[in-house]
């Protein structure tokens, strides 16, 4: 009787200790949540600063911009988009379901598409060894955070060119990797092309064909692999951590810059990410550049996010960056501008001068700066944009080249949300003043204008390869989705009969040629 007795009593509390269980890890998770979900934010209906239309002067131009503020005023900002601060649980690969239709499968290339180019770092650039940059996955050294502009840990001195092991290390902790190929939505392509062409840029008398001799055996061992033949390439993608001009030469002359890659037909089946697009064509797209944040754990970017809300911004505006001896450079108007008024911070970065090649010489003045201008540079985008959203900072385009066709995987569509946009023509027609125009929008609008650029911190930074993410998705998360998606689309064309591009082996350099 004791024994029976025992045993119901042990089924009496069986249900009790079940319900302590299952309250226990809804605690846990409603606590997870409380700490990483923040409130969405959303996004004025109407244009901050508008481009004025063909023929308007600038008295034109701003009282339209005028009316347009007085909309905003009290306007409720608009959600961001769900990717913007979407997590998703991490999948364990194998059969896990949230991996169907998202894993990635990574060609295993011969080292010397990639390690063996790493090995030739210090002859890159006739005047600086690059060898250090590549040390902790590509991320570089850490930085020297003796006076408290960066925290602790998460901060590196990254080449703003040194994508291409960066994402390459990044993406091996991607989680979705196959070693089925047949299983994969897309195929990576482990090639250093930005590191390849930078061999043959300066310091060196490369010929054309030496600037071209890889690619062309890339596309060659490519070819002749099964995983190419499934979609004739239009699933496979790859990167070059510069710009498309670097990879788009013309002609065969030895003397013009960089290589041919973008005029291969193979490589234009694929899809191709560089930190600056070609605005003409559709198969290649945009990612950021890197910055010098790279957090290994959710926390530290929720730190971080929390520390530039708190940030005191003394400055109105800034600009740091150097002249150009082009006289028709928009940046002389710029330098002028800032320099003579009291509401903007100045770093004038000359030829030489080591103070701009110090990280935390320009991102203590963006952290204590309401807008950064970002003006083109040698190309239209600049680096120095998200190093300014990493630091809290709305960005002043002057030209939609250097965000608004680039990023579009990684930027809110509506562009006002985040940014400002000057027209270059009325800066150097002398018919806006950059004061006046950034002092007429309402503080309200600024600082929704602010949350929304520190939030869109987490999918702009390319997060420690060391380690991974448990619930933030990074930019190498964005990337991906956006690739297979794309894929996904072309597939579909490829079974419905309207695939727009067809496969033929080619001999001597193999590809994929355009019907």
């Amino acid at each position: 009787m004791e024994k029976a007795g025992g045993a119901h009593g042990g089924k009496r509390w069986l249900p009790r200790l079940l319900l302590l269980a299952a309250m226990s890890w809804l605690l846990m998770v409603y606590f997870h949540l409380a700490v990483f979900r923040t409130p969405p934010v959303s996004a004025p209906h109407a244009s901050l600063v508008a481009v004025p239309s063909d023929g308007e002067d600038g008295q034109r131009f701003r009282l339209r911009q005028q009316e347009q503020l007085k909309k905003i005023g009290s306007a409720s900002v608009g959600a961001l988009p769900a990717a913007v601060a979407e997590r998703r649980p991490r999948g364990r690969g194998g059969d896990d379901a949230s991996c169907r239709g998202r894993y990635v499968y990574i060609h295993d290339l011969p080292p010397r598409f990639n390690a063996d180019i790493l090995g030739n770092c210090h002859n890159w650039y006739p005047w600086h060894n690059m060898c250090g940059y590549l040390e902790n996955g590509g991320l570089g050294e850490p930085v020297d955070n003796a006076d408290g502009v960066f925290a602790d840990q998460g901060w590196y001195a990254t080449d703003h060119f040194g994508l291409d092991i960066i994402f390459h290390s990044r993406i091996k902790q991607y989680d979705c990797l196959t070693d089925d190929s047949s299983r994969a939505a897309a195929v990576f392509v482990p090639f250093y092309a930005g590191f390849d062409i930078v061999q043959h840029l300066w310091g060196v008398n490369s010929t054309a064909r030496e600037k071209d001799a890889l690619s062309l055996d890339l596309v060659d061992w490519l070819t002749r692999r099964p995983e190419w033949r499934a979609m004739g390439g239009r699933d496979h993608f790859f990167l070059s951590g510069r710009t498309a001009y670097d990879h788009q030469r013309q002609t065969d002359s030895d003397s013009e810059w960089g290589n041919k890659l973008l005029h291969l037909p193979a490589v234009q089946n694929m899809t191709v990410l560089f930190v600056e697009k070609l605005p003409w064509t559709s198969f290649d797209f945009a990612i950021p550049y890197p910055t010098y944040f790279h957090p290994g754990k959710d926390a530290q970017i929720v730190e971080w996010q929390q520390r530039m809300r708190a940030m005191k911004r003394q400055w109105l505006f800034s600009f740091a960056g150097g002249a150009r001896n082009d006289p028709y450079s928009i940046r002389h108007h710029l330098i002028r501008q800032c320099g003579s008024s009291s509401f903007c911070k100045l770093v004038q970065c000359r030829k030489n001068e080591r103070n701009c090649l110090i990280p935390s010489t320009f991102m203590r003045v963006f952290q204590g700066t309401r807008f950064c201008l970002q003006p083109t540079g040698d190309t239209m985008t600049r680096r120095s944009a998200f190093d300014a959203i990493m630091a809290g900072c709305v960005p002043v385009f002057f030209h939609p080249d250097s965000a608004y066709t680039q990023y579009r995987w990684h930027l809110p569509e509506a562009h006002e949300t985040y940014s400002v946009l000057i027209p270059e023509a009325d800066v150097r027609a002398g018919n806006v003043s950059i004061e006046e125009t950034l002092r007429r929008i309402p503080p309200d609008v600024v600082e929704r204008m602010t949350e929304t650029v520190i939030r869109l911190i987490p999918r702009l930074v390319y997060a420690d390869p060391r380690s991974r993410l448990e619930t933030l998705r990074d930019a190498v998360d964005v990337t991906v989705d956006a690739i297979i998606e794309r894929v996904n689309k072309l597939r579909e064309e490829m079974g419905g009969g309207r695939g727009h591009l067809q496969q033929q082996q080619q001999t001597g350099g193999g590809g994929a040629q355009q019907s």
